[in-house]
């Protein structure tokens, strides 16, 4: 894992001073003279070689450096305040998506062919294929503009302001979950050990929950980690549409301003974040299936 996180932190930084414009809003009003005195207290003045040790000694002590597009504000603090709407918002829509899909997964196979399987293929497609800022819009326009159920947009009314947005977002894992645990518990339920247990007068659904739900699981843990990064760390264009302060668009914003720092500080805390969840699903297959972790020991 470190030296998966210093390979993508050694690729970020030397892609990133490739990119075309330059980290000062003002630029053009700038003189050569201003210019090189902000690229020397930036130390932006100094070899690319050397500017990266620099760089990385400091991320050793824990110092991510300080913001050009708001005022040398530390990365740190102005990523600590949009965090939490991301990481709230993310989970909410992982556990509503991933819930809600393997039920409407599990009921799918178990009454293969029928209608219900009808529909539940429907909605996995459209969960799949419609991107979540368009179901966003929609959303907003039917229970905010029409009904006024729902705000239209705003982070400050409490858990009401995040149903629209999570409802958006949960329906891409909501989508993969039902088609992925249809598929396994289709294969489960046709095995020999899942008819053996019909044949011991186990009913469909108790069979397909207490036998064949743990089997169709581990794809789904394999599926539901790098998404639960994907969504904790923010949907820029949901956020923009809901007016969530949270991490995506403060992603965006400093790629497109050339805030070297910010840049830094996202990849490294996406990157930390995938690699620590797929650690842990690693360890959910031997918890999920003791028969991994039974192999593992033999070999």
């Amino acid at each position: 894992m470190v030296i998966t996180l210093w390979i993508i932190v050694t690729a970020t930084f030397f892609l990133m001073h490739l990119l075309p414009g330059s980290p000062y809003v003002d630029l053009q009003k700038l003189s050569e003279q201003q210019i090189a005195i902000l690229n020397e207290r930036a130390g932006l003045d100094r070899p690319l070689l050397e500017q990266y040790v620099i760089y990385v000694r400091n991320l050793l002590t824990g110092d991510l450096g300080v913001s050009f597009q708001f005022k040398n504000q530390p990365v740190t603090s102005l990523l600590a305040g949009r965090i939490g709407p991301s990481i709230q918002l993310g989970f909410q829509a992982l556990v509503v998506g991933a819930v809600l899909g393997v039920v409407l997964g599990t009921v799918s196979a178990v009454r293969r062919g029928s209608w219900i399987d009808s529909t539940s293929t429907v909605v996995a497609v459209l969960g799949r294929s419609v991107p979540s800022f368009v179901v966003a819009v929609l959303l907003q326009y039917v229970f905010a503009v029409r009904l006024g159920w729902l705000p239209i947009a705003s982070w400050n009314m409490g858990v009401v302001a995040t149903i629209l947005p999570t409802i958006a977002l949960a329906m891409s894992p909501l989508a993969d979950s039902a088609r992925f645990v249809r598929t396994e518990m289709v294969e489960v339920l046709s095995s020999d050990y899942a008819e053996l247990a019909r044949a011991k007068g186990l009913g469909r659904w108790r069979v397909a929950w207490h036998h064949g739900l743990r089997n169709s699981v581990i794809p789904l843990i394999t599926l539901l980690g790098p998404m639960s990064v994907a969504l904790v760390t923010g949907s820029l264009v949901v956020e923009n549409i809901f007016a969530i302060p949270g991490i995506g668009e403060q992603f965006v914003k400093s790629i497109l301003a050339n805030d070297y720092p910010t840049i830094m500080a996202v990849t490294i805390l996406y990157s930390a974040l995938l690699l620590v969840v797929m650690l842990v699903v690693d360890v959910l297959y031997s918890v999920v299936d003791p028969r991994i972790r039974v192999g593992g020991a033999s070999r």
